[in-house]
């Protein structure tokens, strides 16, 4: 075959006229699996997002009127020599996420539910009434954001690995933030004088010690680099601040103020992060591992820790009267300091990342 028509099979479209992984097997497959072979996710998730480099040899059919495709490498600072080599580590995909927040969802409803028929929210103790109404409400507001940031971020990733990952972290945290505002609302119910739905927004917008932690997600938002927003919030946000607050301060205080049901809604959230740091740790092993551009990425996301880190840092610190106003003192707030920048620490030694010069 000469070179012109060597040429033309390759762009041509028609059958058998290129070569796949699977072109010589009898169950035909047209990527390489990560083990010896496809898992259900690969088959339903990988290539479902057409890449020009790969199968879509027309190029794209749609651009956009200045000529940036529809989907473009540029939209990160992250680079890779093959950007589907990733595999997210839960492989979750639309049945298996849909089935997971199904059951969550039955599961904090029944929660809540149980607990309004025993009686429990009227034993609340009135100092604890206080914090769920000022500041889980104004934490809600955090999980908002972070859930609207990842929504906008997942529009962008090159491929729907990374597309899927981010959308399910996205969904995860909206979730949860519906979850916490409709067991305030049926708490209220329960308690003498109700719960003041309002006092969340306020302390969101005008309470000092919120404005650290708002100023974070609004800087998370305002990144127009997805991945940026994706490592931010699950490396950097979520140790420091989300579990700082979530286990730190709700689980350890609940129960010595009558309060069971808050954490088992709360619990959740923290199943949530264990996946989704999975995912983002071995998105961050791909890319400080590419045979291409594994220092460029390490230097790359390490600014973006170094950045991160010190808004979150600051911010946690202006969390710390909280701790002081529940009744119940059962925890301080430099042991749950402490252990939320060896958590940071952990997940830096684990991507092979120096932490934050703030906490190192």
């Amino acid at each position: 075959m000469d070179v012109q028509s060597a040429t033309n099979a390759k762009k041509s479209g028609a059958a058998g006229s290129a070569e796949f992984p699977g072109s010589d097997s009898r169950k035909f497959n047209y990527f390489e699996p990560k083990g010896r072979k496809a898992t259900h996710y690969e088959d339903v998730t990988l290539d479902v997002q057409p890449d020009p480099e790969r199968y879509l040899l027309q190029d794209w059919i749609i651009n956009f009127s200045d000529g940036t495709p529809t989907y473009s490498k540029e939209w990160t600072r992250a680079k890779a020599a093959d950007w589907h080599k990733y595999r997210a580590v839960d492989q979750e995909w639309e049945k298996t996420h849909y089935q997971r927040q199904s059951t969550i969802c039955g599961t904090v409803q029944n929660v809540i539910e149980n607990g309004r028929r025993s009686g429990a929210a009227s034993r609340f103790d009135k100092s604890w009434v206080k914090v769920l109404a000022d500041h889980v409400g104004a934490y809600k507001n955090a999980e908002f954001g972070l859930g609207t940031s990842l929504m906008q971020a997942q529009r962008y990733g090159f491929t729907q690995m990374i597309n899927n990952a981010v959308l399910t972290n996205s969904s995860y945290k909206l979730r949860f933030s519906q979850d916490l505002t409709l067991c305030l609302a049926e708490i209220g119910l329960d308690v003498d004088g109700g719960i003041d739905k309002d006092a969340g927004k306020r302390n969101w917008l005008e309470n000092p010690i919120w404005q650290g932690v708002r100023r974070a997600v609004e800087e998370i938002m305002g990144s127009s680099d997805y991945l940026e927003q994706y490592v931010a919030i699950n490396l950097v946000f979520e140790p420091l601040i989300g579990e700082l607050f979530r286990s730190g301060f709700i689980l350890q205080m609940a129960a010595a103020h009558n309060d069971f049901i808050t954490p088992s809604v709360v619990s959740a959230a923290e199943g949530d992060y264990e996946r989704n740091l999975a995912n983002t740790v071995e998105l961050v092993h791909v890319l400080l591992n590419d045979k291409d551009y594994a220092l460029h990425n390490k230097i790359v996301i390490s600014e973006w820790i170094e950045k991160y880190g010190k808004l979150c840092i600051a911010a946690a610190v202006q969390l710390q009267p909280i701790w002081s106003q529940p009744r119940v003192k059962v925890a301080s707030f430099n042991e749950a300091f402490e252990g939320a920048r060896n958590r940071m620490k952990n997940i830096c030694a684990q991507t092979g990342l120096a932490p934050p010069v703030a906490i190192a």
